[in-house]
């Protein structure tokens, strides 16, 4: 692996004194199950962090990161990952890291000295407002709802979302609203302080995961007003801007939660060396070694497919949207089966909370749902596989296959 730009230090390097750190540091501190890790704590590790050499792996060197490319953060965010609060404390857990990956590419260096380089640096958090209250926009961005007029000198938004992770302690939001004035379908996104006159937190959601703090709440905007300046990337683009950075999130995500199903396989290891039942170690029972030889299937397909879908992307955004659908897709369901084997191999202990397992459960069980529920990106992945193959048809690419006789 190569090192970073400017640091000297490679991903292999960083991954390594992640293990370290998470186990040595960041396990000891986790909060008990079903609890939120609070600001001061997180600071604190943070600072920790900082000092180990591990903070802000995927931030650009002049940021304060590790300048570590897309195609190197897998290992380094599966350590993370191994600890729920572990990627908080490295200053790479959603929805920062991703809006961190947007405000990068799209901004402007007034923007990015304003909004980037203090969340970078962990200063400050902040939310993605996209999802909305039905029938507004979810898995479907095209539903949205939430408006945006031109006035003099900016712009006034209007609108209601919901799901917004992080909200509560967010510093500012990057917010979709359509532009009507721009075209039918046009829409933009916009840099909005959570303190700006009408923003509004509205009612908290109650979810299963821990791990985002700052809860899932509705956010309202009544009458906001946002400067042209604070206009994220181009007017009437927010849909191509939104792949900027809804691509590489959905791999993070599958990043972090492989982690955490590694942890989960290795509490199942360490239970079946030392459980004995009906005269043998447990992991000598055929039974048992079945699940988890399949764990192990599912934790490797898992890590390749996401290594494969970083080279698609920055290889090709069109190749790469697949790409990460497919590995959305495939990892939010392993990871869910790797940790429910391990529940079941730790028999009655897997069902307290003497172990972290069914936290484990809560926080990836929403992953199926979130960036895209499965099925929705099985759809997408399917209407792309047939219009592949179309293409190809029609381009004499390929013979068209037909039953002998067939006409």
């Amino acid at each position: 692996m190569t090192a970073a730009p400017g640091t000297g230090v490679g991903a292999a390097e960083v991954a390594a004194r992640t293990r370290a750190f998470i186990r040595d540091v960041v396990i000891p501190a986790e909060p008990p199950a079903g609890v939120t890790l609070d600001a001061e704590t997180r600071r604190d590790l943070q600072a920790r962090a900082r000092a180990a050499g591990v903070f802000a792996p995927h931030v650009p060197v002049a940021l304060g990161g590790l300048g570590l490319p897309l195609t190197e953060w897998s290992p380094v965010f599966q350590e993370a990952g191994y600890s729920p609060i572990g990627p908080a404390v490295l200053n790479c857990m959603a929805p920062d890291e991703g809006n961190m990956l947007l405000l990068e590419r799209i901004a402007t260096d007034e923007q990015r000295e304003r909004f980037l380089a203090p969340l970078a640096a962990g200063a400050t958090r902040s939310c993605f407002a996209m999802t909305e209250p039905h029938p507004g926009a979810g898995s479907d961005p095209a539903a949205l709802s939430t408006s945006a007029r031109q006035v003099d000198g900016g712009w006034v938004l209007d609108g209601e979302k919901r799901f917004i992770s992080g909200a509560d302690e967010a510093d500012f939001a990057i917010v979709m609203a359509r532009t009507p004035e721009l075209g039918d379908d046009a829409a933009t996104l916009f840099l909005v302080a959570m303190d700006a006159p009408g923003v509004e937190l509205g009612h908290a959601i109650r979810t299963l995961e821990t791990a985002i703090s700052g809860g899932h709440p509705h956010v309202r905007y009544a009458g906001v007003r946002v400067a042209d300046a604070d206009v994220l990337g181009t007017p009437g683009q927010a849909f191509r801007h939104a792949q900027v950075r809804l691509g590489p999130a959905r791999l993070t995500h599958c990043m972090r939660w492989l982690g955490l199903a590694r942890r989960a396989q290795d509490t199942a290891l360490d239970r079946v060396r030392t459980r004995e039942m009906f005269g043998s170690p447990l992991g000598e029972l055929g039974i048992a070694q079945g699940l988890l030889a399949d764990s192990e299937i599912d934790l490797a397909s898992s890590a390749a497919l996401i290594d494969w879908a970083a080279r698609e992307l920055e290889r090709d955004a069109r190749a790469g949207a697949t790409a990460s659908s497919i590995a959305k897709v495939h990892v939010s369901e392993a990871v869910g089966r790797v940790i429910d084997r391990a529940v079941q191999l730790c028999g009655g202990d897997g069902v307290t909370l003497e172990l972290p397992l069914l936290s484990f459960l809560n926080e990836v069980r929403p992953f199926r749902v979130y960036d895209g529920s499965s099925e929705t990106h099985r759809w997408a992945i399917a209407r792309r596989a047939v219009s592949r193959r179309r293409r190809e048809i029609q381009d004499g690419a390929a013979p068209l296959d037909r039953p002998e006789g067939a006409r």
